[in-house]
This record gives C-alpha cells, sequence and structure tokens, in this order.
C-alpha cells in the first residue's frame, strides 16, 4: 500500500479533533473463556499484535502534501510498531464487566498520537482463565462504523484463518498519486475561487438549517474531556417480535426505545420534558453494495425524539413517521446531509475552517444515535467466543452523549458514551433504555395474548 489523499470527510475529521474533543470511535468486545483451561493472557495479547500488524491499513499515518494545499495522505508508517498499538491493561474490581467499562470510559478520554498509526487496541484481562475485553479504538478519519468493522474483523480467529496472501506473480495495484497532474494544476487555481464559493454555500445552508433557540439541555455542556461508558442489552428476537406486530424498521424501534429511555431519565432527573426533541443525529451509510470500503461515506438524519409522549406506542409511530419522511427526502437533503457537502470543500477549507464547522454541530443536533452492522457469523478470539460488542462513538464539541447500537449473537448490544461530568448519572439512563425496551415489548406481546389483532408490518 502505497500514498492516498485523506478523502474530504476524512480530513474533515482529522482536523475536528482536538484534546478536549478527540475523534475517534470505539468498540469493546467483551470474550468467555474458551473451553479447558482457557487462552493466556500473553497470548492472546502477542495474537492480537501479530493480527493487527498483518492488516496494511494500520500501518498508515497521515502526513500533510504540498498539494492540494492544506491537503494530507495516508502513507506506511516506516517505522511501524505494533507494541506501541496494542497494550494489556489490568482490571482490579471484583465485577469485571463493571470494572472493563469504567476502564475503558478512561482509555476513551486520551486523543490518539497523531504522529503515529491513529488507531489503539487494549486487552482489559480479569483474572487468568476468565472473561476479557478488547478494547479497539480508531480514529473518525480512519474509518466510519461499516469500514471499523471491516478493518478490525482481521483480529478474530475465523477472519484471519480466511485470510491468504495474493498469489506471487500478481501485478501491485499503483497507489493512487497525491501529486496532480501537472495539466490539472491551472484547473486547481482557477477553481480555487469556485471552491470558497462553496464553502461559503455549505455554511449558509447549515445556518438556514439549524436552530437559533440554542437551549440549554443535558445533552449540550461544556465538554470537561473526561468520558463516561455504559452499556445495555436488548433481546434481539424479541426486537422482531415488535417488528412483526408494529411495523416499521428494526431502527425505528431502537430509536423510539432511546426516545422512551430519555423521557424517563429525564423524569428521574426532575427535569421538565421538551416540547420538541432533542434532536438526535442518525448517520446513514452511502456505501453502494459491493462497492469498496474505502474513507467516510456518510450522511445523515435529523429526529427529533418524541420524549413528550407518554406512550410508547405513540412514540413509536412518531418516530416512524419522521424517518418515513426523511427516507422520502433522501439523504442528500438537510441539515443532515452536512457530511455530504463537505465533500465539495477544499482541503484549505477543512483545515481553518474546523473550528467554526465544530461548534456548529450544537445548531444541528443534540446527540448522535446510530447503528454499527456486524457480521452474522460467530466469532472468537484465541478461541475465546465472543459474547458481546458495545459501539461507541464520538461526542461532537458542546455535547454530551452518544448511542451506539450493534446486533450480535442474537442480542442488541447498546453503548452509550457521555462527557464524565455533564452526565454522571450515565448508568441510570442506559437501565432506562432496558426498562424502556421491556415495557414495549410487554405492550406488544401482552397485547398478542389477549387476542388483538397485529397490524400488517410496514416494508
Amino acid at each position: 500500500m502505497g500514498t492516498e489523499l485523506l478523502a474530504p470527510l476524512d480530513l474533515a475529521f482529522w482536523h475536528l479533533e482536538s484534546d478536549a474533543h478527540p475523534m475517534h470511535l470505539g468498540a469493546l468486545a467483551v470474550f468467555s473463556p474458551a473451553p479447558g483451561p482457557g487462552a493466556a493472557p500473553d497470548h492472546v495479547l502477542e495474537l492480537l499484535r501479530t493480527r493487527a500488524a498483518a492488516i496494511p491499513r494500520l500501518r498508515m499515518c497521515v502526513r500533510d502534501v504540498l498539494l492540494p494545499v492544506g491537503g494530507a495522505a495516508w502513507t506506511v508508517d516506516k517505522d511501524f510498531d505494533v507494541h506501541r498499538h496494542v497494550r494489556r491493561v489490568a482490571v482490579d474490581d471484583g465485577d469485571f464487566m463493571a470494572g472493563a467499562t469504567r476502564l475503558a470510559g478512561e482509555l476513551m478520554e486520551q486523543p490518539l498520537e497523531r504522529g503515529l498509526p491513529p488507531w489503539q487496541l487494549y486487552l482489559i484481562g480479569g483474572a487468568d482463565g476468565g472473561p476479557f475485553a478488547v478494547l479497539v479504538k480508531l480514529h473518525h478519519a480512519l474509518a466510519d462504523g461499516m469500514r471499523a468493522v471491516a478493518i478490525g474483523a482481521g483480529i478474530f480467529d475465523e477472519i484471519a484463518a480466511a485470510t491468504r496472501p495474493a498469489p506471487r506473480g500478481r501485478p501491485a495495484v499503483p497507489p493512487r498519486s497525491w501529486l496532480p497532474d501537472p495539466r490539472e494544476m491551472a484547473g486547481m487555481a482557477l477553481g480555487r475561487i469556485g471552491e470558497v464559493g462553496r464553502a461559503l454555500g455549505v455554511g449558509a445552508s447549515v445556518v438556514r438549517a439549524g436552530r437559533l433557540d440554542l437551549r440549554s439541555t443535558a445533552f449540550t455542556a461544556p465538554s470537561s474531556g473526561t468520558r463516561r461508558l455504559a452499556t445495555a442489552d436488548l433481546d434481539a428476537t424479541a426486537l422482531q417480535r415488535i417488528r412483526r406486530a408494529e411495523g416499521g424498521t428494526a431502527n425505528d424501534i431502537l430509536l423510539a426505545v432511546v426516545a422512551g429511555a430519555l423521557r424517563r431519565w429525564m423524569a428521574g432527573r426532575g427535569e421538565a420534558l421538551p416540547g420538541t426533541g432533542p434532536r438526535a443525529l442518525v448517520p446513514v451509510s452511502r456505501r453502494r453494495p459491493g462497492g469498496a470500503i474505502t474513507g467516510n461515506r456518510l450522511s445523515a438524519y435529523l429526529l427529533d425524539l418524541p420524549v413528550g409522549a407518554a406512550d410508547p406506542r405513540e412514540r413509536l409511530r412518531a418516530v416512524r413517521a419522521a424517518m418515513d419522511r426523511n427516507k422520502a427526502a433522501g439523504p442528500l437533503k438537510g441539515a443532515g446531509a452536512v457530511a455530504v457537502l463537505a465533500d465539495q470543500l477544499h482541503p484549505l477549507a477543512h483545515r481553518f475552517g474546523a473550528p467554526l464547522a465544530a461548534n456548529a454541530a450544537r445548531m444541528l443536533f443534540d446527540l448522535l444515535v446510530t447503528s454499527v452492522p456486524l457480521p452474522r457469523s460467530a466469532l472468537s478470539l484465541a478461541g475465546c467466543p465472543l459474547s458481546a460488542l458495545y459501539p461507541m462513538a464520538p461526542l461532537a464539541r458542546g455535547q454530551s452523549l452518544a448511542v451506539a447500537l450493534s446486533t450480535y449473537g442474537g442480542r442488541v448490544h447498546v453503548g452509550l458514551v457521555a462527557d464524565g461530568k455533564a452526565l454522571p448519572d450515565l448508568d441510570r439512563l442506559a437501565e432506562a433504555v432496558e426498562e424502556e425496551f421491556a415495557e414495549l415489548e410487554e405492550l406488544v406481546t401482552g397485547g398478542l395474548r389477549s387476542g388483538a389483532r397485529a397490524p400488517e408490518p410496514v416494508t
């Protein structure tokens, strides 16, 4: 793998980062002990290092380039040392999962070192022969959710065993050069004025789509630079039962559950429920089926979560209606499409406009709610089965909560990331997610048991 330019959205994520606002994704993968004596921690650590070092993308770091002005490129780190990136940390807490979650939150606070390939793996171990976890940190410039799964899958036994080196004699594909053809340079110079104009147009569209009433809520607060992590687990089979009974998509149901959980949590805090909102940013992948998994390819929908509605079914219907309107408009329109508009900006606009863009996030949304697709097949590491995988999304500047969900092994795993000082009671919100889901399931399945006829699912 040679050198390639950062795609415009990747460059935007690279420049949006600051010490108090690290822009890395994460995942906490939890493994059960293997049958028999189990895997020794030193063996698992060495296996992680060997497999991570074999993934070409994880050897790439970001370097500035001369052209285009303000741009950057992925280039192979000639001094790559996997020991800098894969480390072991111990958990002293008697409750392994509680200790691993607390430690993962602390590790997520720490920005990735920018001079190195922007990723880290931490083997979080308890007692020998017991469960363990792997915390994965990948910079958002390196991967969106789908690409992170594709990159990180190489650490699992099943994926590593299926990977084969390329046959000898096959000609190497030349890397895309970051140096433009001389014939293109005149066009680049002439087009710069037009690019500035487009940048101003993007800024105007964001302002028009934003909210002038910047309310202070539990989800918008000055960043303390601290992070807390909490997790919740839902039954994927029950989720499908709700979907068959109520219609809509699984994502609609999960968004409604998040809305209900926020309602419970805010009521428990004694906070007044807002008439509208809070507003969630719901990322949407723009990858084409079978297309190459390169660069961030994202847009997003905006959704006012119906926390004011008292009935769980009413909340679900409101979410379905709003998401149907979003889908009818498409992912290329509205304020949520600001990520698409980023593709039109010159690298200089990303380099110098990042502070403005970071501060504008609060004008658009209050929190992030995203779903991350995972392989359906069973996965393991050193023979130890993967029992859960909790995804973690980064926090935008001035925001305090991000919710990410993934389905694996018959469970929906929910990872909640929060500013540690703004939301010290994040565990209570995680409990509210499970309580809200249980109530919605009881309403639906209880009604079916009593003989009520389920509506036809909406496709």
